[in-house]
Formats: C-alpha cells, sequence, structure tokens
C-alpha cells in the first residue's frame, strides 16, 4: 500500500510539473499571439493613415499661398471643408459622409492647423473634447498621437507638415481615425484568450495525469517484476533451505548414526546444495547482463554435435517425467555457427529441459535442427500445455514466470527462458515462440553461420 501511494505522489508530481510547464508556455503563447494580432492591425491602421495623409498632402500643399489661410482651391478639394471662423455644423449628416469618399469610410476626420496650432479648418467626422492620452501613446507625439474624445473612444491621428508655394511653413494637416473598432476586436481576442487558457489548463491537466500514468506505467510493472522476482527467488531459496534444515534437525535427533543413514543424509543435503548453487549462479548471471554484455569465447561449433550430446545427457530426465525426446536433423552436412560453446550449450539445454518439465507424461519433445536463409535453426517442439497469448508477450522477461506452481513443482526457477534470450541476442540471433494453449509449444533459435 505504502508503495502504491509513492507512485499515485509521483504520478501527481509529474502531472503538476507537466500542467504548470505548459500552463506557462500556453500563456506564453497566447501574449506572443495577441501582440502579433495587435501588432498587424496598427500596421495596417498606420499605413491606411500615412496613406490618406500622403494624398491629401500632395494634392492641397500646391494651392496653398499664404500661411493659415485655406485658399478656395484647397475648398474645391475638400467639398465639406468647415472653416473655423465660419460657423458650421461638425456633426455631418450621412448624406454628406458620402461625398468626403473614403476620408468616412473608417471613420476618418481632417484638421487643419497653421504653425502655431491654432485650428484652421475641418472635415469629415469630428469627435467632441479630443484630449491627447499621454498613458498609451507610443509614437512620437510629433508625428504620431493616440487621443481619447469626451465618451473615452480612442483616435489615432497623424500630423504632417504643409508648406506654401514659396516653401513657407503654413501649419499641419492632421488626419485621424476612430480605434473603437480596433479596442472591441482586441477586447474580444483578449476575453477569448482568459477563457480559452482555464479551458486549455483543464483539457493539459487531464492530459498530464494520463501521459504521467502512461510514463509511470515501465517503472510500476518493473517494481512488479521485482517485488514478484524477489518472492519467487525467496521460495526458491527457501525450499532447499528448509529440506536441509530438516535433514540436519533429524540427524541430531538420531542417538546413532550409522554410515547408510549418514550417506542418505549427505545425499539430501548435496541435492538440495546443487540447487542452491545453481539459483544463485542464475542469479548472478542475470545480475551481471544486467550490468554489461556477456563475456564472449567465440569459436566454430559443431551444432549437431552438441545437439546429440544434449539429448543423450537429457535423456534420463525425459525418462523419469515419462516424455519421449528425440531429434530430426534436416541437413545433412554439418551445421557450425561461430559463438561461445558453452553458452550455445546452455541455451540449448534450457530450452530442452524446460519443454521436458511442460510436457505431460506420453508426451514428445523433438528437437529439430535444420537451416534457412543461410541461418541455422534450432527447433524445441513440445506437446506440452501452451501457452496463452497474454503470456507470450512477457514469457522471456526477466523477470516474469509463466504458472509458478507448475515450476515449482518441476523444480524450476523460472529463469531459463530469461538466460536463454540474453544468450541469443549475444550471439546477434534470435529467439521465437509459437504456442497454442493444450497442444503445445515451438521454440526456434536462429544463428547466423
Amino acid at each position: 500500500m505504502n508503495q502504491n501511494k509513492l507512485f499515485a505522489l509521483t504520478r501527481w508530481r509529474l502531472a503538476s510539473w507537466y500542467a504548470t510547464v505548459m500552463g506557462v508556455i500556453l500563456s506564453l503563447c497566447g501574449f506572443g499571439i495577441y501582440e502579433a494580432i495587435a501588432h498587424a492591425h496598427w500596421v495596417t491602421i498606420d499605413a491606411e493613415l500615412e496613406t490618406v495623409a500622403g494624398t491629401l498632402h500632395d494634392s492641397l500643399e500646391p494651392t496653398l499661398k499664404q500661411p493659415g489661410r485655406l485658399e478656395p482651391a484647397a475648398k474645391r478639394l475638400l467639398p465639406n471643408v468647415c472653416l473655423v471662423e465660419v460657423s458650421c455644423n461638425t456633426q455631418l449628416t450621412n448624406s454628406e459622409r458620402h461625398n468626403l469618399g473614403a476620408i468616412h469610410q473608417g471613420d476618418y476626420y481632417i484638421r487643419l492647423v497653421d504653425h502655431s496650432e491654432r485650428l484652421v479648418a475641418l472635415a469629415g467626422f469630428q469627435p467632441q473634447g479630443l484630449s491627447r492620452d499621454v498613458s498609451t501613446t507610443t509614437r512620437s507625439p510629433q508625428r504620431w498621437q493616440i487621443l481619447k474624445d469626451a465618451e473615452g473612444d480612442r483616435y489615432q491621428q497623424i500630423s504632417v507638415a504643409l508648406h506654401t508655394q514659396d516653401n513657407h511653413s503654413w501649419g499641419y494637416l492632421q488626419v485621424g481615425r476612430s480605434l473603437k473598432e480596433l479596442d472591441a476586436y482586441l477586447a474580444n481576442v483578449t476575453l477569448i484568450l482568459f477563457l480559452g487558457l482555464p479551458i486549455a489548463m483543464i483539457l493539459v491537466g487531464g492530459s498530464s495525469w494520463w501521459l504521467a500514468g502512461r510514463a509511470m506505467q515501465p517503472i510500476y510493472q518493473s517494481y512488479r517484476q521485482i517485488q514478484q522476482f524477489t518472492a519467487d527467488a525467496a521460495h526458491e531459496l527457501r525450499t532447499p533451505l528448509a529440506a536441509t534444515q530438516a535433514t540436519v534437525e533429524s540427524a541430531l535427533r538420531l542417538p546413532h548414526l550409522f554410515e547408510p543413514e549418514a550417506r542418505d543424509i549427505l545425499s539430501t543435503i548435496d541435492r538440495q546444495n546443487q540447487r542452491l548453487t545453481q539459483l544463485v549462479a542464475d542469479l548472478l548471471l542475470l545480475a551481471r547482463m544486467e550490468r554489461q554484455a556477456l563475456p564472449m569465447r567465440r569459436q566454430m561449433c559443431c551444432l549437431n554435435d552438441m545437439v546429440s550430446d544434449l539429448v543423450e545427457e537429457l535423456a534420463p530426465l525425459a525418462i523419469a517425467a515419462g516424455v519421449e525426446l528425440h531429434t530430426d536433423f534436416r541437413v545433412q552436412n554439418l551445421l557450425h555457427v561461430l559463438g561461445d560453446e558453452e553458452q550455445l550449450y546452455r541455451l540449448v539445454s534450457n530450452l530442452i529441459v524446460n519443454a521436458i518439465q511442460y510436457t505431460p507424461k506420453r508426451g514428445l519433445v523433438t528437437v529439430i535442427l535444420g537451416c534457412s536463409n543461410h541461418q541455422a535453426l534450432i527447433q524445441i517442439q513440445d506437446t506440452g500445455i501452451g501457452i496463452t497469448p497474454d503470456e507470450q508477450k512477457r514469457i522471456f522477461d526477466r523477470f516474469y514466470r509463466v504458472n509458478s506452481d507448475r515450476s515449482r513443482n518441476t523444480g524450476g526457477s523460472g529463469l531459463g527462458l530469461a538466460i536463454a534470450q540474453a544468450i541469443v541476442q549475444a550471439h546477434n540471433g534470435s529467439l521465437q515462440l509459437q504456442s497454442e494453449l493444450g497442444k503445445g509449444s515451438t521454440f526456434t533459435i536462429r544463428l547466423s553461420g
């Protein structure tokens, strides 16, 4: 339970860190998107104002003769221009606005001021109570200004110097445009980003929890496998130790120990000691394989002789289990591979012993030697209990055991297939399994010549 709490706490921490990092990234991306949108609109507005102001400037300036005075020719360029000294209505009707063409399409206004900044004339829509908004001014006040009217709406204004025909300073042409639509649009963008961020964080939080679980799944499985391996190893170690201890205790209770009894006791202790020695050797071998590759003494090995020797050696084990053990050589010539003979011997031996142990009485185990695609093939077929598809995926895991109760009854430690897989990989070969539950299994070793 403590381990489960530790894994759950670690998962929460990983998910929290991931969500935090993603939240910062999303916030920065949202800020960047907002700035990009705002910048694009500002550039468009500035370009429009410069175009309108430049066109009007080039049209008006050739008509100016005296500073601060608007000539009739200039008035004709702006049909609805209103001179300040003449009483006029600055709030034009819709029909009058259309006469100014493009100027009124975006709520533009025009102001003509003399060199002392006194208002001379105006045209277009005229906002009331314009004042400079110093807090939001980001451009040079000589050319660009952001103004506010009495209702708090903002306007972008550009000022262009005007000169008379004899190149004296006439004043300034000021063209402004309402920023109401832009401000409303940016406000909507801000609202969407602020509302979208919590929703995105909820999705990121759920994804973080799922990803943390996926990331920790191999670690958790490895931890469970180590736990299972520790329990199995402890059981395997305890069994011979308990048998040895019981034998010694019964011997100590005897008042007189005769030579035949002593020999039986020593034989029992020797068998259990061999079992312990083999188990410890397997554990040490697995430990070395985890740290580094297996050391190898490569030499040319004759697989025909190896298989024949193994079948002859393991024949008594097969007879004791009531299983028939046969060979099937499907090659006419001798097969040689480059490898470590001792390790290859152990590889094939582990698979044959495993097949015998999991084959019921009157079953058959066949060792087939052949070749395919310039590779040597060793197949160990049995008519045993078979392996389920789910277990086949993990059969070669170093800490995984199939039917551990059966393994204990047959004396196996559950490490043979893991060792066999490691030996095959060290020889750049492959070990494959084909099995059907209740019909038997076939292990296929492929080794390069």
